[in-house]
Formats: structure tokens, sequence, C-alpha cells
């Protein structure tokens, strides 16, 4: 027999094979040419006994003879295929039989080729890689979305412990009410607009999107480390005072960057850690911590800087009554420019009624 190419012979050797034929002929050939190759083999002369060993043994495919005595093989595979436990197992039928009807009517039942003896061997073997190989590749398929679901599982988990402490930082102002959700949607929203009609479309997409939403509810965290005489002071904050304050942004950044140090690959931490320490910073360069100018600053944090604008001036302070819808858009329309990036006010301009709904449901 030729020598099989690497390929063919690699999924061989990986396989279980499960051969069901009451030729002693048949199953001394199909033995030899499948062990020889690496395969583990079982064979069966008998469908019955074969049909009792699937209860405990799952092979990866199945040669059943067409013309079994005790076995109806047609029946037998039909049964495999309503067997949730076997019922993606390929059945490959060997028959003696040329009749085209038989071959239509195995493949009605659920078998995947059919093979009529007396067969070529360098066919067979290659009909057999060609399933083999499938299996494979749908096994590796289901092994991917297993693990896919479970990294977006612990991934889930993450984000919502991370929420849960950025939410518990938060409630030392009791005045801030549901602001993480309400900057959540906002971020959200603006990155969507921003995505189909900016400059920076070509580089917002889903992720992105996914990201900001996840990550916006960080940019206060730093505020933990606050003294309370200055975080709930009623009044205006002192210039001594007020540069305790601006300290959050790099407290919190320096603090995200510790768990960004043992998860590199988390880009939501690694989005988080840019808005905590830029949602501040001003177009024209008049914020802080670093005075950057322009696009210098993060686009994440560009976007961050107008969601809180919002929902800060919205909502009641110790220190103030929240304003009306109306006055908060006239003020950050006038900040264009200078606090905003003109592009963040042009997408806030088309989405104002709905930063009006969500802020009445986020209440």
């Amino acid at each position: 027999m030729d020598a099989m190419n690497g390929k063919e012979l690699d999924y061989l050797k990986k396989a279980k094979i499960m051969v069901i034929d009451d030729d002693p002929a048949t199953l001394e050939i199909l033995n030899s040419l499948l062990v020889v190759h690496g395969s583990e083999v079982v064979v069966f002369p008998s469908g019955i006994i074969a049909r009792l060993a699937l209860n405990s043994y799952l092979p990866d495919l199945i040669l059943l003879a067409a013309n079994l005595a005790d076995t109806d093989a047609y029946v037998f595979c039909h049964q495999l295929k309503q067997d949730s436990r076997l019922r993606d197992i390929p059945v490959l039928m060997l028959s003696t039989d040329l009749d085209p009807s038989s071959k239509v009517r195995a493949f009605n039942l659920g078998a995947v080729d059919f093979i009529t003896k007396p067969f070529y061997f360098d066919e067979l073997r290659a009909r057999i890689a060609v399933f083999l190989n499938l299996c494979m590749l749908e096994n590796k398929l289901k092994f991917q979305q297993m693990v896919e679901k479970k990294v977006r599982e612990i991934s889930d988990a993450q984000q919502a412990t991370i929420f849960a402490m950025a939410k518990l930082a938060e409630q030392r102002d009791e005045d801030t009410g549901a602001h993480l959700e309400r900057v959540r949607e906002f971020c959200r929203l603006l990155a969507v607009r921003l995505g189909e009609d900016s400059p920076y479309s070509h580089y917002i997409n889903d992720e992105f999107v996914d990201c900001i939403q996840n990550a916006s509810p960080l940019h206060d965290i730093g505020k933990v480390a606050i003294p309370d005489r200055i975080l709930l002071k009623p009044g205006t904050l002192t210039p001594q005072e007020f540069e305790i304050m601006k300290e959050h942004t790099v407290l919190g950044a320096e603090n995200l960057q510790q768990v960004y140090n043992l998860y590199s690959g988390n880009s939501f931490i690694g989005m988080g850690i840019e808005i905590a320490l830029y949602h501040h910073e001003r177009w024209n360069g008049s914020g802080y911590p670093d005075g950057l100018v322009g696009k210098n600053i993060p686009l994440p944090a560009r976007i961050m800087a107008v969601a809180d604008f919002y929902d800060a001036l919205r909502s009641d302070r110790c220190y103030r009554k929240g304003f009306c819808h109306e006055q908060v858009c006239s003020m950050l329309l006038e900040g264009e420019g200078s606090h905003f990036d003109p592009e963040l006010v042009k997408a806030f301009k088309t989405l104002e009624v709905q930063f009006r709904i969500i802020h009445k449901e986020y209440i």
C-alpha cells in the first residue's frame, strides 16, 4: 500500500475507530489497515454487541457494514442519530450493494458516506481521513467556543467586581445617586455616534464601545482617597483643597495601573487608566493633571469629559442643586473648542434628547 501523507497520518493517529462487520476477512483487513497507521481500532462482528459497547465507548468514527446478520444496519444507523450522545459520530456504511436506492436510504438515515465492497484501500483511507479531519475541526471549534464562553464569564465577573468597587467608592457621596449607571450609558451613546459619523470612526469599533461602557465607571475611583472634609464639603473648596481634590485623577490611575501590571492584556483596565487620569483635561489645555491639549488627550477621556460634565451639573450636590437639562446643554455647547472636543459637542447635539431620557430613567 502507498504511504499516507503526513496530514492523513496525523488524523488517523489520533482517531478512535469502531468497525462493525460480521465478515472476518473484512474485519482483519480494516483492523490491519487502520492499526498500522496508529489508530485505536475496536472491531465487532455483531451489531448487538457493538450497540452495547457504545454505552461506555465513544469512537470518533464508525465503519458499519450494511449487511449484518443480526442487525438491520440502516435501523442501527438511524438509532445512533436519535441518541444525543452518539448523533455527531460520523457513520460510513460498507456494502456490496450497488443499488443507488440503498445509498440514498443510508444518507437519509444519517450516514455520511457509502463505500462499496470490495473497496479500494487508498480511497477508503482518503475518505476516512476527510471525516476525521471534519471531526477534528468540529471538536476544535466546540473547544474554542467553550473557551470563549468561559473567558466571557470570567471577564463579566471581573467587570462586575470592579463596577461594585467603583460603586462602593461612590457611596461616600450620597448625592451622586446612579451617576455610574448614567455615565456608562452616555459614554456608550457618544462612542456609537462617533463611530457612525466623525473623523474618529475608523478608530471606533464594537470592542471600543463595549470597553468604554465598562471602563467609564472607573473615572472617579481615586476619590476613595480624598478626605471627607473635602469630598463632602458643602461650600466652595479653597485653592489648597481643590489641589487635593485634583489628586483623585492621579491616585485612581496609579491604583488601576497596579491592576494592569498584573493583567496587561485587559483592555478595559487600560482604558480605565486613561479615563481616570485625563477626564478633567480640557481641549484648550487648561485642564488637569497634565494640561494636555486637543487630541493629545486620549479619546476615551474626551468622551468621558462630556458625559461626566453633563451628569455632574444635572445632579444635586451637597453645595448646590442640579441644573435643568436646557441649562446644562447651553453650558456644554459654550465649552465647544475650549473645554470639549468640537467633535464630541457635535455628537452630543444629536443625542441630547437621549441624554435627557437616560438621566430621568436613572434617578
